[in-house]
């Protein structure tokens, strides 16, 4: 049985008004992509971690990432693509390699992403630095059940729909909304099926008015498979912005400096 980690790093950040893409600024003295991978390299729950990034950047990540910090699970540092779900694809189709080889090999020593009823694929912001162990298990836990969910946590806020022009449309019921993160969690062939459906259609999403913006996303629509919500952190922030960062210092002093 294998948890197989996509950490996606193929994001160039424009808008952190920087040379350096957001998941490599230093977060305190670190990339901020080695907070997540470090969780990673620790964990009872993942076995192994496909890096994916731009392919200008992978001798960076194979010598600054994986050498310099020591992660022995990272298996493949690949490149990404386009849009993120391009670098989903990439991840996936990496898995589904490693897969054949070790099945043409038949090393049965190393049972990493070998078993395709087993397996689940963990997929991860590499910009979303505060992921925790409990997090990484109860999110196991849920996909073992449900087979598809995601790390979330409730809206403080109220929600509001709008339309084109910037009227509210509609107010949801603040008790029903969440804010999604990662990771979002899959049965391995659940996700590569919902994503071949996507590379097989995706010429017509433009015309149907489709932007796909997270994975959960694409198992809904192409497969019907149901996704159950998992309880994330509010400290799972996504480091986008410059105020991003401000945050994500705060709370590093927090949880690391005590």
């Amino acid at each position: 049985m294998s948890n197989v980690a996509i950490v996606l790093a193929a994001g160039s950040g424009k808008r952190m008004n920087s040379d350096v893409k957001k998941q490599y600024m230093l977060l305190e003295g670190r990339p901020i992509i080695t907070y997540s991978l470090d969780v990673m390299e620790k964990s009872d729950i993942i076995t192994d971690v496909i890096l994916v990034t731009s392919a200008e950047d992978i001798d960076y990540c194979d010598r600054e990432i994986r050498d310099r910090y020591g992660y022995d699970k990272i298996r493949s540092i690949v490149p990404g693509g386009r849009e993120r779900y391009h670098s989903v694809m990439a991840g996936l189709d990496e898995i589904k390699r490693l897969k054949e080889v070790a099945g043409i090999s038949g090393d049965t020593a190393d049972t990493a992403v070998r078993d395709d009823k087993a397996d689940h694929v963990f997929i991860h912001d590499g910009a979303r630095p505060f992921i925790t162990e409990d997090m990484l298990k109860r999110l196991y836990e849920e996909v073992c059940l449900s087979e598809a969910c995601v790390a979330a946590v409730r809206s403080k806020d109220t929600v509001k729909i709008a339309n084109s022009a910037d009227y509210v449309v509609s107010t949801p019921n603040r008790e029903l909304t969440w804010i999604i993160q990662t990771p979002q969690v899959f049965e391995y062939t659940l996700a590569k099926e919902a994503y071949d459906i996507l590379r097989e259609e995706e010429c017509g999403l433009p015309c149907q008015g489709i932007v796909v913006t997270d994975d959960a996303m694409v198992v809904e629509t192409w497969t019907r498979h149901k996704v159950k919500l998992v309880e994330g952190s509010y400290e799972n922030i996504k480091v986008t912005t410059p105020e991003d960062l401000l945050f994500a210092e705060a709370i590093v002093k927090s949880k690391f400096n005590k």
